[in-house]
């Protein structure tokens, strides 16, 4: 099943992984323009004294980068703003035709592929549904998806592609009863190159990060992640997964793990101990509605587009939030978080009602010598890790890293 649908605002998150080859000539900018556009894009528009404060960078140096931003197009000239003396400052702001990128998120019921422009507006976008993931149909999924929406493009449009970012599962081979995938159907991914095997297909730079850590990402740059410096995040997809994002970046740990979220233990209803993705994942919600007979096909046509399932829907949400309150207070047990937010794969009013009761669950249970942090719910919604893919490229090319976004830049004249 696939559906085309129109823009979409939409939030970005840096490069974790390193890029394959590519054919697509679009230079890497230098580091002192990449710090210009970083600021540009995080404060929406900026003058060049404001840019020059803020960098570090000599007044004469910004304007000779930002005249050569513009004149290539990067940059575009908003009003001028009048102060009391001297000249009117002449905000510039990124102009969302310059760059464009792919994003695909590959899940375990369905995939994405998106066309983002360079402020992160989903301009394109189709979907999949499928019983379960097989390389071959993925790989002709992003290989014919590409070529549809390349087809809605102009030459020129097609020349500003910077590059594809995959957010996938890592071990998809792990939890496939679950997904009721046949026996032994999803070892084919073992041992499978997905970076590899894309680039072999496309004429583009191509990029993988973990579905979870790339809706981390993203809702660290254009989420909450300005108001909060540090959160724990849950995304609830077909088995919840999430992050931990510390000063303002996100936190992968020794083996890049860190943050993984679905085996935290926590306490079932009838009192034994299940891993938190046991409880919390919409995989669970799905076995529910089959065994009332009811067909969970919906969950999959469209993310934002849930019909409420009644009885068995509410049980979930309950069985969930106790689940997400426990994994809450445990992880600020360790760590002083100042939110836990919460996202997933559904509409808003189903995020809303998971954490409202999650909110309600956390008060319920011992507290003492905890400092709980804000339950909050997440910014970005339902494509958040498809956003994540695609902004891959563009910050690997254009733009600095989450560290220099979120931070006063020190003086960066010899960078």
């Amino acid at each position: 099943m696939a559906s085309l649908e129109g823009p979409v605002h939409a939030p970005a998150q840096p490069p974790i992984l390193n890029p394959a080859g590519g054919a697509n000539q679009i230079r890497v900018r230098a580091y002192n323009e990449r710090l210009v556009l970083s600021l540009v894009r995080l404060y929406g528009a900026l003058s060049k004294a404001d840019i020059a404060r803020r960098s570090g960078l000599s007044a004469q140096t910004v304007s000779v980068i930002m005249r050569e931003l513009e004149r290539e197009g990067l940059l575009s000239r908003g009003a001028p703003v009048r102060g009391r003396v001297g000249q009117p400052s002449i905000p510039m702001h990124l102009n969302p035709d310059a760059v464009y990128s792919f994003g695909v998120k590959m899940g375990r019921r369905s995939a994405d592929l998106v066309l983002m422009d360079f402020v992160g507006n989903i301009r394109m976008q189709l979907h999949k549904t499928y019983a379960y993931p097989l390389p071959g149909d993925f790989l002709d999924f992003i290989v014919s998806g590409i070529a549809e929406l390349e087809g809605r493009l102009d030459a020129q449009q097609r020349g500003r592609i910077a590059g594809i970012g995959i957010a996938a599962p890592f071990e998809l081979w792990n939890w496939a009863e679950e997904v009721g995938s046949p026996p032994g159907a999803m070892d084919v991914w073992r041992g499978f190159d997905l970076q590899a095997e894309v680039t072999k297909r496309v004429s583009y730079p191509v990029f993988l990060q973990n579905d979870a850590t790339s809706a981390c990402g993203a809702e660290l740059v254009f989420g909450v992640g300005p108001s909060y410096p540090d959160f724990v995040y849950f995304f609830i997809g077909s088995f919840i997964g999430g992050g931990i994002v510390l000063n303002s970046a996100i936190f992968s740990g020794r083996t890049g793990t860190a943050g993984a979220i679905g085996p935290l233990p926590v306490r079932g209803k009838n009192g034994e101990t299940l891993q938190l993705l046991e409880i919390a994942s919409i995989f669970v919600l799905e076995n529910m509605l089959r065994e009332r007979g009811i067909d969970p096909e919906p969950l999959w046509y469209s993310a934002d587009d849930w019909v409420d399932f009644g009885e068995a829907m509410e049980l979930w949400i309950q069985d969930s939030a106790k689940a997400l309150a426990q994994a809450i207070v445990a992880a600020a047990s360790i760590i002083d978080f100042s939110a836990a937010v919460i996202d997933g794969g559904f509409p808003g009013w189903v995020r809303e009602r998971i954490v409202r009761a999650t909110m309600r669950e956390a008060e319920k249970l011992d507290l003492q010598g905890v400092v709980m942090p804000e339950i909050i719910e997440g910014a970005v919604g339902s494509q958040a890790r498809a956003i994540g893919g695609a902004s891959l490229p563009i910050f690997a090319r254009y733009l600095t890293d989450q560290n220099v976004l979120f931070k006063e830049i020190e003086n960066a004249e010899g960078a």
